[in-house]
């Protein structure tokens, strides 16, 4: 690919890459000229031939091109633009438009790591673009770039999916990590981090499981009456797609709901601390109370003051002051620290 004129990681259209399949085991790599070229030949319209194209919508081109060169949906377009970025795959105009939440390849379980990929996928031509670069279409690429065969546009659509779903694992992998390190380290004894730390974590996974579930209602029309030219075997794979994402979102859950448990565990432990230093305090401003009352009665410049004329009055004092805090370590001794 001439890398001339490229701007935000794409050339002068907007194309990040492209492949052409059907030629071979292998998929030929392909510029948007030679993109052009395919699609104004004959083997556009051959069943065992289709291309790949990958925009990158950061470039102003991009969409511009697109609408000048590609026949896409008018849906598609609208997906572009749409609020809504919860994951699903629908039909218009016989092809299936995808809007899929991806995470960014440098990920640390921040709410801003999520992005959204926009995929319109036709029998012969398979159009994908995002704004900032994500770890499942990488992936994909990868394979694709390594020799992976790929029978049809849908084939490659379920093949995103399940590294999308890849993706998800490691990232729940890496959060059980996470997770059984703050519980050893609470376990221990050894609280280094707060709950707000867990907080976070569980504010990016329920963002995970809110946009990369699939909608069900559009998976379940779409497997009800999937395209014409969408093969029996290309059904059955996108059927078993969606039956793996339920598995890691099922399993998402329930981490969740452990690091639910770990954020009361720490706040109840947090709320014992502060109750033993409660109970700790009082103890020492009920031993400090006689002392404080008799030094503040006996410094007073008034007259009567008892004692002031007894040579050992400062010894009785001390006496008195003793006797009286004994008896009030002797009371607060039987009571018990709270654990």
């Amino acid at each position: 690919m001439d890398v001339s004129g490229f701007s935000y990681g794409s050339d002068s259209s907007g194309l990040v890459w492209g492949f052409l399949f059907g030629r071979g085991d292998a998929a030929l790599p392909i510029d948007s000229a030679a993109a052009l070229a395919w699609l104004a030949s004959d083997a556009a319209s051959a069943s065992d031939e289709f291309i790949w194209m990958h925009f990158n919508l950061a470039n102003a081109s991009n969409e511009k091109w697109m609408r000048a060169h590609l026949a896409l949906s008018d849906e598609f377009y609208e997906a572009l633009h749409q609020g809504s970025r919860s994951t699903r795959i629908e039909l218009a105009d016989d092809a299936l438009i995808g809007v899929i939440n991806d995470v960014l390849h440098d990920f640390s379980f921040e709410a801003s790591d999520i992005s959204t990929l926009w995929i319109n996928v036709g029998r012969n031509v398979v159009v994908s673009t995002r704004r900032t670069p994500l770890q499942s279409i990488e992936h994909l690429r990868q394979a694709v770039r390594n020799g992976e065969p790929i029978r049809s546009s849908v084939e490659l659509l379920v093949h995103l999916l399940r590294d999308q779903a890849d993706v998800l694992i490691s990232v729940v992998r890496k959060a059980v990590e996470r997770v059984d390190t703050i519980e050893d380290n609470l376990l221990a004894g050894r609280m280094s981090h707060k709950r707000g730390d867990l907080g976070s974590m569980r504010r990016v996974l329920v963002r995970l499981q809110r946009l990369l579930a699939p909608e069900p209602a559009s998976l379940f029309r779409l497997l009800q009456k999937p395209p014409a030219w969408m093969a029996d075997i290309d059904a059955q794979d996108l059927r078993q797609s969606t039956e793996e994402f339920a598995v890691v979102l099922s399993d998402m859950a329930a981490l969740q709901e452990r690091i639910k448990l770990l954020q009361e565990e720490i706040a109840a432990r947090v709320n014992e601390e502060n109750g033993r230093s409660l109970f700790v305090l009082t103890i020492v401003t009920v031993l400090a109370l006689p002392i404080n009352m008799i030094a503040g009665l006996l410094g007073m410049n008034v007259g009567g003051i008892p004692l002031a004329d007894q040579p050992n009055g400062f010894w009785i004092i001390v006496a008195v002051v003793t006797g009286i805090t004994l008896c009030a370590g002797l009371l607060v001794s039987r009571l018990k620290i709270p654990t």
